[in-house]
Parts: structure tokens; C-alpha cells; sequence
């Protein structure tokens, strides 16, 4: 969650190569770690939790229990918000150091992404945490993100060669890491990137909700 994106991050500022675009090196580097970021918690990190949780039966006995399905969510809700918080003070701080100084009037659309890109992770991370088998779901999760990690987090999509970059573009991977160096690095408000992301957090949400078992 914060050693991995942390080496990205220095590994990206301390090189020329891959190519990251025109702007400032590290000012990239650090708004695709900072998506990389939300994708290792809300995606990997809940979808492993939640379907080795959910073989355990630690699932089924929380659901019977007052906290109830409603309860649980907000739980994890709660959880991905705090080890995010904790992240971009760690991820913010390094990056300060390497010479990072984001664009201040991006710093409101870039929570809007990051809530956006949360909600679609941690959407996709339950639907594939509550159909497939908990050992099935660690392979997939982190296959997953070392793919979304060259796909749109920290590369680009503008950077990735012709269809690739295309394709990426449309994955949350792409949305949310071209959403974040939008806001942190130019100061815009990305709409585009964020109706993808609302249009995958809608569509796995869906999905979920109707596939989730709380029992293998």
C-alpha cells in the first residue's frame, strides 16, 4: 500500500525513461502514484481481504450480527478512507521532498477523483471478491494491478502507443490516473475521466450487488 507505489514514485523521479509527457517529471510521478495508491487499497487490498473473509465465514457471521450487510460497508468505507488518508500524507511527503508542488486549484477535483476512483475499485474489487475463490482472487487482483499500474496509472494514457492508449483511457485505471494528473498538474476539472469512472462504479456495482455470495 505504501512501500510499492512509494518505490514507483522515486524509481520514476530518479529516471527519463518510461516517457511521462511534457510537464514537470516528478509533478506526473507523483499524481500517478497517488492514483496507484487508491487502486492498491480499494482494489487489491479489499478484494483479497474480502474473499479470504468471506471463505473464513467472517462474512456470513458479520451479516447475521446488528452491524448488518449495511454496517459492513460502511466499515470498509471507513477503513479505505483512512489507509488512503495515511497513504497521500506518506506518498505527499516524499513526493514534497523530490520537488512535487501541485496545482493548488486542483487540489478539490482531485478529491472528487479520488472518491470517484474509490468507489469504482473498491465496486470491482466486491465483484470479483464475492463470485471467484479466495485463491482464484489473489491471483486475479494482483494481475490486475500490475496491469492498471502501466495502463493509465502511472503512465499516461496520452504516452501509451495508439489503440493501447485508447483502450486504457476507458479503463479506471487510465480515468483515474488521467483525472489525477489533470487536477494535480494542470488544474482542470476532469469531467471526461470522471464519467468513466462513475460509468464503471455504476456497472461493477450493479454486478456485484447481484452476483456477491457471502458464503463459498
Amino acid at each position: 500500500s505504501i512501500i510499492l507505489p512509494a518505490m514507483a514514485l522515486v524509481g520514476l523521479v530518479s529516471t527519463q525513461v518510461p516517457d511521462l509527457g511534457d510537464s514537470p517529471r516528478v509533478d506526473i510521478a507523483a499524481a500517478g502514484t497517488l492514483a496507484l495508491a487508491v487502486a492498491s487499497t480499494a482494489f487489491t487490498g479489499q478484494a483479497i481481504s474480502t474473499a479470504f473473509d468471506r471463505r473464513n465465514g467472517v462474512l456470513r457471521f458479520l451479516g447475521t450480527t446488528p452491524l448488518g450487510r449495511g454496517g459492513l460497508l460502511g466499515g470498509k468505507a471507513i477503513a479505505v478512507a483512512v489507509v488512503l488518508a495515511i497513504q497521500f500524507l506518506v506518498l505527499g511527503t516524499i513526493a514534497a521532498v523530490l520537488g512535487w508542488r501541485p496545482a493548488l486549484g486542483g487540489l478539490a477535483p482531485a478529491l472528487v477523483s479520488v472518491a470517484l476512483g474509490a468507489v469504482a475499485f473498491v465496486a470491482l474489487a466486491l465483484l470479483i471478491a464475492g463470485t471467484l475463490r479466495a485463491e482464484a482472487v489473489l491471483a486475479v487482483a494482483n494481475l490486475l494491478w500490475v496491469v492498471f499500474l502501466g495502463l493509465g496509472l502511472l503512465l499516461p494514457t496520452a504516452v501509451l502507443p495508439g489503440l493501447v492508449g485508447t483502450v486504457a483511457a476507458f479503463l479506471p485505471s487510465g480515468a483515474l490516473g488521467d483525472a489525477m494528473r489533470a487536477s494535480l498538474v494542470h488544474g482542470a476539472w476532469p469531467w471526461g475521466p470522471w464519467l468513466v469512472l462513475i460509468g464503471w462504479g455504476l456497472v461493477a456495482g450493479l454486478l456485484a450487488r447481484r452476483t456477491f455470495r457471502f458464503t463459498d
